[in-house]
């Protein structure tokens, strides 16, 4: 098996520690690591060569800091931003050509993972049922909270047991659901939250890319004809950028006969660290429900995040429910439940 991490995104929903030169996955949000370190770590039972990294130009010298491990030849550059069917796509491309045959395993490098045992078994049992039955695997979660920033799956049949593991044929894809309709998917039992993690030969999923996006195919085959010659580097540049954007959801996995779906159920510890919120809830706080981090004094604060990573002190008097972020790049305070909200400003989309 193959991974390919995703580490392009821009993390605007976290300025002012998530800036363009340097986003969430490159920044220590959850630990003493950064994030697409964390994701490395659990992928240790891979060799190093079995890794790629899909990013972007600009952020190719960080991910050769922080993965220095990973062959430069496995560092997938995106020349333009054309979202997840794009470099997913190239991604299987390059690694059918090298390896043909090859299962490959989409992991975001912004995700949190607790349970890494629970994470390495389901990637082995997903790898079986892409080789056994070609079919697109999902890695799924519980859905734990009506939560309304992510997608949901609906379950169809169990499909089958693989040593205590649930195996569900898909039903359908809920996309970002209104607190409502979260509320009621709870309720119901038999939706997970949509993770991402995706599982599938390489081969079976370009099938589907040449069925349902034909020119994308034509496009990425082109590309990845190139792959390891003098000329990749030009043809790269040039069509890449030409590639409708879109995601791998809207392209593909929304076409495909939802039977061709495998849907594993899983207890990963699984979070999408996108806003200042999710990071308040993962996090180990202290006896007044405080993440706090760098040179703080407070007093009478409750149920708040506060991140100082300057040299200068901060005093913090009276407050609960406050997001308080203090960068050399930018300072952020906000109400914790409106941090999501980041984006509409100015600062926020740097």
């Amino acid at each position: 098996m193959k991974a390919v991490i995703l580490a392009g995104g821009g993390g605007t929903r976290l300025w002012p520690l998530s800036v363009e030169e340097a986003p969430k996955q490159f920044q220590k949000l959850v630990s003493e690591k950064t994030l697409i370190e964390e994701t490395l770590d659990r992928l240790s039972f891979l060799d190093p060569d079995d890794i790629y990294i899909a990013t972007n130009k600009a952020h190719k010298s960080l991910v050769q800091k922080f993965c220095a491990k990973v062959p430069e030849t496995n560092i997938i550059i995106e020349p333009a931003l054309r979202d997840t069917a794009s470099c997913i796509g190239l991604a299987a491309a390059i690694i059918e050509k090298t390896h043909p045959g090859e299962v490959m395993a989409v992991i975001y490098a912004d995700h949190l993972v607790k349970n890494k045992e629970e994470f390495e078994e389901k990637l082995k049992i997903a790898e079986n049922l892409a080789k056994e039955e070609n079919t697109l695997n999902i890695i799924e979660v519980n859905a734990s909270s009506p939560n309304t920033n992510y997608g949901y799956v609906k379950l169809g049949k169990l499909h089958k047991n693989i040593n205590d593991t649930e195996i569900y044929i898909l039903d359908s894809f809920k996309e970002k659901p209104t607190l409502e309709q979260a509320k009621s998917f709870i309720e119901k039992g038999n939706y997970l939250w949509n993770t991402g993690i995706y599982v599938w030969k390489c081969s079976t999923l370009l099938q589907y890319y040449k069925e349902y996006k034909p020119e994308t195919y034509e496009k990425l085959e082109k590309i990845s004809e190139n792959f390891g010659t003098q000329a990749y580097e030009s043809t790269l540049e040039s069509i890449y950028p030409t590639l409708e954007k879109i995601s791998i959801d809207y392209a593909i996995m929304e076409s495909v006969d939802p039977k061709d779906v495998g849907i594993i159920k899983s207890d990963l510890g699984w979070s999408d660290i996108g806003n200042f919120e999710t990071i308040w809830e993962v996090q180990g706080k202290d006896a007044e429900s405080n993440v706090k981090r760098g040179k703080i004094s407070s007093l009478d604060v409750e149920n708040s995040l506060i991140y100082n990573d300057t040299d200068k002190k901060m005093a913090v008097i009276g407050l609960k429910n406050v997001v308080i972020v203090n960068t050399k790049d930018g300072i952020l305070i906000c109400d914790k439940s409106q941090c999501k909200r980041l984006k509409e400003l100015n600062n926020g989309q740097s």
